[in-house]
This record gives structure tokens, C-alpha cells and sequence, in this order.
């Protein structure tokens, strides 16, 4: 629970049921239950939807903190959450690998047209 950001928030309520958390504490205790597992790459989808943007913000710092760690593969459609906490980007679509760079080179100059187009908000 410490590696996912948690512990501090919850040692005074330790045996409270997962369910009473709030939503960026139940993403975050999902989190520290996968670590439980010492895996080589956590893969996350969309781990924050439906998070407020202070969850949203604890979640990608544990993100952050963990890759030090784990690798993390993470499936968003937010992409200022990408451009934030990206090290390395890659656009799928139908099936496909359009593209695929490091961060900050994918979202400033993507190569590919398709990319381009996504990136813009034109498909």
C-alpha cells in the first residue's frame, strides 16, 4: 500500500471495508494488490476514468513513483493524461500499431498522418 500512495491516507482505518474508500482509493488499493504479485508490467485501462481531477492526480503520481519499480503500460484516451506522465507513446487503432515514439517526440511531431489526424481531435 505504501508503493501505491495509500497507507498514509488509510493506517488509521485499516479494517475498513474496500468498498468505503473513495474512488482514487479503490484505484489505488487495486494497484497495491497487483504490486502484491511483483509483477515485471502492471497494465492499467483507462485507470482513471470516472476519477475527480485531485484522484486523477494521486493515481498519476503513484504512476509516476511506480515505474521505478514495474514496468507500467497504461490505455487512455486522455491525452493530456499521456502527455503528463508518458515516457513512451504509441497509437492503436482498428487492431493496428500506427505509431509508436518516445513522449515527447509522438505528441510534438507525430509522423504519421493518422496520428496527426487522432491527435487533433479529427478522428
Amino acid at each position: 500500500m505504501k508503493l501505491a500512495g495509500l497507507y498514509d491516507e488509510v493506517k488509521d482505518r485499516l479494517q475498513l471495508q474496500a468498498n468505503k474508500l473513495s474512488g482514487g482509493q479503490q484505484q489505488r488499493l487495486c494497484i497495491a494488490r497487483s504490486l502484491t504479485l511483483e509483477p515485471e508490467v502492471l497494465l492499467l485501462d483507462e485507470p482513471c476514468s470516472s476519477l475527480d481531477p485531485r484522484s486523477t492526480a494521486r493515481i498519476e503520481e503513484t504512476l509516476k513513483r511506480l515505474v521505478k519499480e514495474v514496468t507500467v503500460i497504461i490505455v487512455t484516451h486522455n491525452l493530456a493524461q499521456a502527455r503528463r506522465i508518458a515516457d513512451y507513446a504509441a497509437f492503436l487503432c482498428d487492431g493496428r500499431l500506427v505509431e509508436k515514439a518516445e513522449a515527447t517526440r509522438f505528441f510534438a511531431n507525430p509522423r504519421e498522418e493518422e496520428t496527426r489526424q487522432y491527435l487533433a481531435g479529427y478522428m
